[in-house]
């Protein structure tokens, strides 16, 4: 990977995981940890939003609203598994 994707990776899945932290309340890891969530919730939500139909176009703010319904995906989930 190019330092530049590299680099856009890392603001987005930041940015990803500061916005799901603000929408599920209570459940933000920092600003490593933010990032974290917001990588790993945007390969999730590649993985589950083009099976229910939810297509997005390109561009950096697509990249940034699905990596951020994969990380409110994830930290939901996440809370359910703490809660149990």
């Amino acid at each position: 990977m190019e330092p530049i994707g590299l680099l856009a990776m890392l603001v987005i899945g930041a940015v990803a995981g500061w916005l799901a932290g603000q929408i599920v309340k209570g459940y933000g890891f920092g600003l490593v940890g933010n990032i974290v969530v917001g990588i790993l919730g945007a390969f999730l939500a590649g993985l589950i939003l083009p099976r229910i139909g939810f297509g997005m176009g390109g561009g950096m703010l697509a990249a940034i609203l699905h990596a951020t319904i994969g990380a409110v995906i994830l930290l939901f989930l996440l809370r359910l598994v703490k809660q149990g």
